[in-house]
């Protein structure tokens, strides 16, 4: 390799010979620009030309007919097993809101792995893409754990059916008609029509008191009168208040049985059974009919009440004195 002379090296790193590289350069920049450009118009002359059009249709065309196979037969498939399913549902009479979200959410889980096949056709490798939906399902389910929870319990609520729309349940002392069972809450209306949303999960982990479940519902009620009442006058009347009316059923029998001898009352416990939907009505009815028929006849309703002795050791030659009070 030849070496190159001092003073040549010199003249190349001079400031002066410096500058006027650079200006050169930026002279001749704008020329190399148009020599790239035309390099590039060059290369795609030569390669794209039809013998090479057709190599690659030989080449892709096969893989691309296949995805798009793939892809529109497997849409059309989620569809129809989507259809399926849901009609299925609503021969078993699933709730109507139920059947619009399972709609959604099946027909969006078949499509995604309808996507992942076409995709996986044209000869991509989707264990990456696979791995990173299902972290994606991952993180959007840890985030949504509550959400998530109420959903599963609204599932459960729609499926088990421990109530349905229109019944009156007690749940965490709140008692309400059943107004709508959402995916994530139910909707109750408390007697006093205010509206309340209670979180299905709440309604799966509490107690349940479903007062519509049954056809019919017994009236408890506990009437006293004054020890010195006749009982058994007391206990016909009673009898006689069930007997007339006829909402309460014959069968199971009304019970009316003396069940306390009270501090200042005997006590009566009435029972009659009633259809569910006119359980108020009745109980209400009875109990002013119980109270007028007392009246009527003179039968006293004790009140609680007290003795009260008052003795003066300072007057002994006077009788103690008895004061009742209230």
């Amino acid at each position: 390799m030849n070496a190159l002379p001092l003073k040549t090296l010199a003249q190349t790193f001079t400031p002066g010979t410096a500058a006027s590289a650079a200006q050169t350069t930026k002279a001749a920049a704008p020329g190399q620009h148009r020599s790239l450009i035309e390099a590039s118009l060059d290369w795609l002359q030569s390669h794209l030309t039809l013998g090479w059009l057709i190599e690659q249709v030989v080449l892709y065309g096969p893989k691309l007919l296949y995805a798009t196979a793939v892809f529109v037969v497997g849409r059309w498939l989620a569809k129809v097993v989507t259809s399926a399913i849901i009609r299925g549902a609503g021969k078993a009479k699933v709730d109507e809101t139920l059947l619009g979200f399972l709609n959604n959410v099946i027909y969006m889980l078949l499509f995604t792995v309808v996507c992942v096949a076409a995709v996986e056709s044209l000869g991509v490798d989707t264990t990456g893409l696979t791995a990173v939906l299902a972290a994606t399902g991952f993180a959007i389910g840890f985030a949504l754990q509550g959400s998530l929870g109420n959903l599963a319990a609204g599932v459960m609520l729609v499926f088990f059916k421990p109530f349905r729309v229109g019944d009156v349940v007690e749940i965490e002392s709140l008692i309400g008609t059943v107004v709508e069972i959402q995916i994530c809450n139910t909707i109750l209306l408390t007697l006093d029509n205010v509206r309340i949303i209670v979180p299905n999960s709440k309604m799966t982990d509490g107690t349940i008191k479903n007062y519509s479940a049954e056809p019919h519902r017994r009236i408890d009620l506990v009437v006293g009168c004054g020890y010195n009442d006749n009982l058994k006058a007391v206990k016909k009347v009673l009898q006689d208040l069930l007997t007339e009316d006829s909402r309460i059923l014959t069968s199971p029998e009304p019970v009316v049985a003396v069940s306390e001898l009270g501090d200042s009352s005997v006590n009566f416990v009435v029972r009659p059974w009633v259809s569910s939907h006119e359980y108020w009505a009745v109980r209400f009815d009875l109990t002013e009919r119980i109270k007028l028929a007392f009246d009527e006849c003179g039968f006293t309703i004790p009140f609680p009440s007290q003795d009260l002795f008052v003795h003066r050791p300072d007057a002994s030659d006077q009788p103690a004195g008895i004061l009742k009070a209230a």
